[in-house]
């Protein structure tokens, strides 16, 4: 770490709590704090949400991805992925993945009906089972059509309508800057940008000058994404981009407390690695059935490592379990010895 980053994290935390802990408006509502979970596929589930809402300090969930055309059909007490509890619903947006306005307006106007917070529209991903039914960040490709699928959601429903997009199939943020202009032409009520072309695997790092351009480009609020491992790294993006909060992704995952940390001052203290990963291996049978619960935590597991320096001795375990009672005997043993933990969460694990 250079001084630099020495300076920032040691004047950043009252300054960065004074910038996050502000209400920000989106639509007609508002959050309280400017600091959200990014939505995650199989990682921002109902279970995690709880841990984290335990904490404290997170302004707004975003969900798993749902897709569109099953939302109006489903039942979120069953669903894997298009459910919740009732106590977040005034903080949870959905995300939905399709490229039909019509279908994507239906879910938009079934998740309005539970009372949740609003709708969020996946631009982003681009995983290939995603782009190829030309969903997702394949919609980058279709400006057109990605405006119309945000104009029919916000044409459907009152309650607020948000975006999540990557720069681009190439590394050239003028697209970004223009799509996000017509998103808000079209009725997006604030978007979440991640400046990175939608091939990336997260092989180079985000452009968060990216950022910069987009959000002087339009008058709605803007949360940055990407690369955001610390305090001091919270404070370098809202200060040199200007956006209006910052989306955490993988290091939510990591460090669940991160945002009561950030946003409220507060301190948990050595063993809180410890004590989250008992309680999500808690949470995940009440929400979901044993092979779903497994695979969860599995997903969970080089999250919860990239803790540790040591964490690859937990991690292999973890993956090979073949239930969750082995799971909890795996982290009995691996915390029953004293463990050096890693300043920033190793990356390697993160890929």
């Amino acid at each position: 770490m250079g001084e630099g980053e020495k300076t920032a994290e040691k004047i950043g935390p009252d300054r960065l709590q004074k910038l996050l802990s502000r209400p920000l408006a989106i639509g007609g509502k508002s959050i309280s704090s400017r600091l959200v979970l990014a939505p995650m596929t199989c990682l921002g589930h109902v279970a995690m949400r709880r841990v984290i809402a335990g904490f404290g300090g997170c302004g707004l969930f975003f969900s798993e991805m749902c897709s569109a055309g099953r939302i109006p059909h489903e039942d979120r007490r069953t669903s894997a992925y298009f459910c919740w509890q009732d106590a977040e619903a005034g903080q949870l947006a959905v995300q939905i993945v399709g490229s039909d306005p019509d279908k994507m307006a239906a879910a938009a106007v079934t998740i309005e009906q539970y009372g949740l917070f609003g709708v969020d529209i996946n631009l982003g991903c681009c995983a290939g089972a995603i782009c190829g039914q030309n969903w997702g960040a394949a919609l980058l490709r279709e400006p057109d059509r990605a405006v119309a699928v945000v104009r029919a959601v916000s044409k459907a429903v009152t309650c607020p309508v948000t975006v999540k997009f990557r720069t681009g199939w190439q590394d050239d943020p003028a697209p970004a800057v223009e799509l996000a202009r017509r998103l808000e032409e079209a009725g997006a009520d604030a978007l979440t940008f991640h400046p990175r072309v939608a091939p990336d695997r997260r092989n180079r790092p985000p452009r968060w000058e990216y950022i910069a351009a987009v959000k002087e480009a339009v008058s709605i609020p803007v949360l940055g994404n990407g690369n955001v491992f610390s305090a001091a790294d919270c404070l370098k993006m809202i200060e040199t981009t200007g956006c209006d909060g910052v989306a955490l992704g993988r290091l939510a995952v990591c460090r669940p407390w991160s945002f009561a940390a950030w946003v409220a001052g507060r301190d948990f203290g050595p063993l809180v690695a410890r004590k989250t990963a008992f309680r999500l291996l808690e949470l995940v049978p009440r929400h979901f059935d044993q092979s779903r619960a497994l695979r969860r935590y599995r997903r969970y597991a080089p999250y919860l490592a990239a803790n540790f320096r040591f964490g690859h001795f937990l991690l292999r375990p973890i993956q090979n379990a073949r239930s969750l009672d082995v799971i909890r005997r795996a982290l009995e043993d691996f915390f029953s010895r004293p463990q050096e933990e890693n300043s920033l969460p190793n990356l390697n694990f993160l890929l």
